[in-house]
């Protein structure tokens, strides 16, 4: 999973999610919509984690 995209994994996490709430609460439109919107939060957490620390990487390389 190194070359997985942090977008793409927080998407598909996010409408799992998503759709195990919707059905368990029989509002599967709902939180289908509500887990895409953490699915993209996790996302761009994860992504921007993964570029702060390849960048750290290539800091420490230099030195």
């Amino acid at each position: 999973m190194k070359n997985a995209s942090g977008m793409g994994v927080g998407m598909g996490a996010g409408i799992a999610i998503g759709v195990a709430i919707g059905v368990a609460t029989d509002n599967l439109a709902v939180w289908i919509a509500i887990g895409v919107a953490i699915g993209a939060a996790m996302g761009g957490a994860m992504t921007a984690a993964q570029s702060k620390s390849n960048s750290e990487k290539e800091k420490n390389k230099d030195e």
